[in-house]
This record gives C-alpha cells, sequence and structure tokens, in this order.
C-alpha cells in the first residue's frame, strides 16, 4: 500500500524533522523504539504556581465553578464527556474534585484536581507528588467549544482557589513525545522541573528520577487494583 511505502515514510520522516528539528525527533523515534518492545515512556514533570490574569474572564454565556456529585454523575451519562463510572467512583472516593465550564445543562470543558496519589497510565501505577502541591490531571474540552481558551481559563480560576487555600501551585505531568502538550503547558506558564524514566521489563517497573523530583514528591508506585479489575497488573 502506498501509505507505508518508503516514500511516504521519508515524507513523514521529513515533515517531522521540519516540525520538531533533529533533536527532538531522535527523541521521539528511540522512545517509541523502545516502546515497541515494552512499555516505555518518559514522563515530564510540570509546575505552574502564578496565576494568569489573562485567563481568568470566562466568557459570559459560560459558568465556571466546581462540581458537586449529583452533576457529576448527571454528566457521565453522556459518554462524550468521558466520566465512566469506576473513574468517578474511585476519584471522589478519594475527594478529588472537577473544575468544570458548562453551558446551561451541557459540559464545555473540564479538569480534575487531586491531594492525594492518583492512577495514571499505565493504571497499575501511581502519581505521587509533594502535599503542597495539587495535581491536576484528565482535562477535556469538548470538540464544539474548542479554540475558546476554556483549558487555560478553567486551569487558571482552580489555580487561584487553591492558592487562597494555602496551595503552592499545580503540578501535572505530560508524556515527553506529546510536543504539542508540552507546548501548550509552556505557553500556559508551566514549567518543566524533572523526568521520570519509566520502563515495563518482564511485568516489573523500572523508574529512574531526575534529581528535581525528589524536591516536588514526584514517584511512582505500585497501585491497588480495582474491584471492577481496571488495573490489574497484565502479564
Amino acid at each position: 500500500m502506498e501509505r507505508s511505502s518508503p516514500r511516504h515514510l521519508i515524507g513523514r520522516f521529513r515533515r517531522k524533522l521540519e516540525k520538531l528539528g533533529p533533536s527532538q525527533t531522535a527523541h521521539l523515534m528511540l522512545v517509541r523504539l523502545l516502546d515497541r518492545f515494552s512499555l516505555f515512556k518518559i514522563l515530564r514533570g510540570v509546575l505552574l504556581v502564578k496565576v494568569d490574569p489573562a485567563f481568568l474572564d470566562c466568557p459570559p454565556h459560560l459558568t465556571p465553578g466546581f462540581l458537586d456529585e449529583s452533576r457529576l454523575w448527571q454528566l457521565a451519562r453522556d459518554p462524550e464527556n468521558a466520566l465512566d463510572a469506576s473513574f468517578l467512583n474511585e476519584a471522589l472516593a478519594k475527594g478529588d474534585r472537577c473544575y468544570a465550564i458548562l453551558d446551561g445543562e451541557r459540559l464545555a470543558a473540564y479538569g480534575w484536581y487531586s491531594r492525594q496519589p492518583t492512577r495514571i497510565d499505565p493504571p497499575e501505577l501511581l502519581l505521587g507528588f509533594d502535599a503542597g502541591y495539587v495535581y491536576m490531571y484528565k482535562g477535556l474540552t469538548r470538540h464544539e467549544y474548542r479554540g475558546q481558551r476554556l483549558h487555560a481559563i478553567g486551569m487558571n480560576r482552580a489555580l487561584q482557589h487553591y492558592l487562597e487555600q494555602g496551595a503552592k501551585g499545580l503540578v501535572s505531568y505530560v508524556e515527553s513525545t506529546n510536543v504539542d502538550s508540552l507546548k501548550s503547558c509552556f505557553r500556559l506558564g508551566y514549567r518543566q522541573f524533572g523526568s521520570i524514566y519509566l520502563w515495563r521489563v518482564f511485568g516489573h517497573y523500572l523508574r529512574l528520577y531526575s534529581p528535581a523530583c525528589r524536591r516536588y514528591g514526584f514517584s511512582l508506585q505500585a497501585a491497588e487494583p480495582r474491584s471492577d479489575g481496571w488495573g490489574a497488573r497484565k502479564a
């Protein structure tokens, strides 16, 4: 097929090279090559400690704020909101909160915030962090609301709330191969502070941390499998 022809592959490589440059292209190729044989990821830890006033005003026809449990279960009925029961049960049980932007009764965007170690991908691992920070994860903007900076607005408003409550800031991670997301984080004011190198070998996870991870308590630990089986270790 033409899509797998040498000409097509060379064209893809050239486009990557032009977009990312030689260093980032080589990194992307190496990580994906290692991941073909066994799960391999590099998690870039990022930190946001200052509110950007440019991302605080919400469009007047939309309503921002933290959602209560009953509203979350209502929104979970729509599969496009990516709020399945197993996720909600675990997130709510550990006190995680969802800061959302609503268009009437419809969800426009949301992000989740946790003060506790939180399950990542792969789901048999939890990400831990310094208790002074809040972990931001699982951001979503519905397709029809993209281009309105809702992710940035929701995140800055949530950060403002947590700073007022005494938190030091938000922490999160982005996989090193997700170049667009990393660039987006940097545009929003995040800075990178460290990396976790994760490799699964014969069913066991090897973890290597850059020095700054210790300062922010940024680490991975084994998670208990969920009662529904999600997150159980696979052979």
